[in-house]
């Protein structure tokens, strides 16, 4: 190797590291006028867009440079194919980093975390679904522009194109559901049957909606499964969105006791475990009579609850107070079963 490719090859690193030293100073403190992340995974989008920058800048820089200094039996890297293959995915590399750091930018001002977040959600599922459609266009765009590169590439593009209407039938077809459930997301992202976080019934599961993908559904049920369901599936089957429009729900215990029971008294009661507990909003309070039957009598609780969690645990609570209130003051109130025995008339049968 001459003296004139060796020292080609020491610009071309140096390059590299003024890029890499430049950014690393330079970036923070221009990051910082335009977006302080207060978030964890904001600043986590920054590092990880600072270092698409830094490979940026070289491949920017290098073509610019490389006439000045290429020798002269070298041919210019800055026009073949591999190195133009590694710009593209230099760009798109980019271009994804750069749409994550928006992403956080704009949901900073939205938080989930607090009771009423019922538009930080809708805000939440719409960003996350447009991030994803827009990386889908750029890797599909950038791939184009990579085979474009490739001569071999270009004639099977041209020999595609002969058979343009036979394939388009053939993938028509093929993708028929792939395209109604694209389509499907669309009008999940603005219309919004169910956002991220929403707590739904489906398939007899109760759970939270953990992500909205293109073309699918990922529901967390309360005992840690995942349920995966096609996006469509939203809005072709009837399903149970307990947060469509407010977190906040009513719970209902159902107790079977005697008719000799003392109804008022258990409507006192129930005031008095509710308002001891934090789990009950304060809003919603009754106990009624709601059946009877001949053997027992049907007495049910309504009471309300911020979101579900807290209605479940409220009417588990409400069931143990209750249950040990009536062990304690009225055991024979409890459900029994009454067996009348007559003695037989006067003179009966021997």
């Amino acid at each position: 190797m001459d003296r004139e490719t060796l020292v080609f090859i020491g610009i071309v690193l140096g390059i590299l590291v003024i890029s890499h030293a430049f950014l690393l100073l330079v970036f923070p403190k221009l990051a910082r006028l335009a977006y302080k992340p207060t978030s964890e995974r904001g600043k986590r989008s920054m590092r990880k867009f600072s270092n698409a920058l830094k490979w940026g800048l070289f491949f920017a820089l290098f073509p610019l440079i490389e006439p000045y200094i290429s020798p002269p039996n070298l041919i210019e890297l800055g026009k073949h194919p591999f190195f133009v293959v590694l710009a593209i995915v230099t760009l798109t590399w980019i271009l994804i980093e750069f749409s994550n750091v928006l992403r956080h930018a704009f949901l900073d001002n939205f938080t989930s975390d607090k009771e009423d977040n019922l538009r930080e959600r809708r805000v939440l599922t719409q960003v996350a679904f447009i991030r994803k459609l827009f990386i889908i266009v750029v890797v599909i765009v950038a791939l184009s522009a990579i085979l474009m590169n490739f001569e071999s590439a270009r004639k099977l593009g041209a020999g595609l194109l002969t058979s343009a209407g036979i394939l388009g039938i053939i993938v028509g077809f093929a993708a028929q559901k792939s395209i109604a459930n694209l389509l499907a997301g669309f009008q999940i992202a603005f219309t919004q049957p169910i956002r991220i976080d929403d707590v739904v019934v489906v398939e007899g599961e109760w759970g939270k909606i953990e992500e909205i993908n293109l073309t699918y559904v990922v529901v967390k049920i309360w005992d840690q499964r995942r349920l995966v369901l096609p996006i469509n599936y939203f809005l072709e089957t009837p399903f149970q969105n307990w947060t469509r429009t407010t977190a906040a729900i009513w719970g209902t215990v159902f107790i079977y006791l005697d008719h000799t029971i003392p109804v008022e008294n258990l409507k006192i009661k129930l005031k008095e475990i509710l308002e001891e507990s934090t789990l009950w909003d304060r809003k919603v309070q009754v106990l009624q009579v709601t059946d009877f039957t001949e053997k027992t009598v049907e007495i049910r609780c309504l009471m309300s609850a911020r979101d579900s969690p807290s209605a479940f645990d409220l009417r588990c609570l409400v069931r143990e107070k209750m249950l040990t209130y009536l062990q304690e003051n009225y055991p024979d109130a409890l459900p029994k079963s009454r067996v009348i025995l007559q003695k037989g008339a006067e003179g009966g049968s021997p």
